[in-house]
């Protein structure tokens, strides 16, 4: 697949400048009309942790300054926003984390890729990401997990942390008191699975089992034929903390499920 965004400026971390003035008022309209539709969706089927925190972010007038926001996550977790051109490889990516900082993507989508993308744009990464490493408990899992994925490149497994990445980080439900909600950046920016995760009859929705979801492959082009289903932060920051090394070794001799 050709990379979208315009990686000729990027540094050795593949950082760039998020070069806030070269947005053109139509970029910022753009933004806008994908943020209000999100936040008529977000108070029924979103977490109350990203609702907690994305009012906090006043970021619906336009494409936010990464540097501004910085300063408030700095604050609170001690993250920070690092502008990207796009995909990044996995070392790189791996290494923002481990350092927390959540590398961005500076480029918008177009008008026609309104309700579908197949890049994460600026909008996915900000919107569906960002909000939650205001969170500590998520922060600190995020930050492990960067830390995760470099051991994982030293031991061949990164095709299992990432099935790891996509069934909580992307596409992850939780539990809570008004019943499940949406947390995973993937739903959370989507204007049609967001509502379907939730409430949909469909798709299964499975407790989350680490082994379970290190082996199974995922959807890509489609909604979600399963999700899982974590009780808080806190079980998935423990759950996924002892040494992932003789878990991928017992999963390299079982067969891969389909998603």
């Amino acid at each position: 697949m050709t990379l979208r965004g315009d990686y000729s400026r990027a540094a050795a971390d593949f950082s760039v400048e998020q070069d806030w003035g070269a947005y053109g008022s139509a970029d910022h309209a753009l933004f806008q009309r994908l943020y209000e539709r999100q936040s008529k969706l977000v108070p029924r089927y979103a977490c109350p942790e990203w609702i907690s925190a994305i009012a906090g972010l006043d970021a619906g007038g336009g494409i936010p300054k990464f540097h501004d926001v910085t300063k408030k996550l700095r604050a609170r977790t001690g993250w920070e926003i690092v502008a990207v051109p796009g995909l990044i490889p996995d070392d790189a990516f791996f290494t923002h984390l481990a350092n927390r900082r959540f590398p961005v993507t500076v480029w918008l989508r177009k008008p026609e890729e309104f309700d579908y993308i197949v890049e994460p744009d600026v909008f996915h990464d900000f919107f569906g990401h960002v909000p939650l490493l205001f969170d500590p408990v998520y922060a600190d899992h995020l930050h492990e997990y960067g830390k995760g994925g470099l051991k994982a490149m030293r031991l061949d497994a990164v095709k299992m942390l990432a099935r790891l990445y996509w069934y909580t980080i992307e596409f992850g439900l939780m539990k809570t008191p008004d019943g499940i909600r949406a947390y995973g950046a993937g739903l959370i920016s989507s204007g049609g699975e967001l509502a379907y995760c939730v409430t949909d009859s469909a798709p299964r929705r499975l407790d989350f089992d680490l082994e379970k979801a290190l082996r199974t492959d995922y959807q890509i082009d489609r909604y979600q034929t399963t999700y899982c289903v974590i009780d808080s932060f806190a079980q998935l920051l423990r759950e996924t903390a002892p040494d992932f090394t003789p878990i991928y070794e017992r999963l390299r001799a079982l067969p891969t499920l389909k998603a």
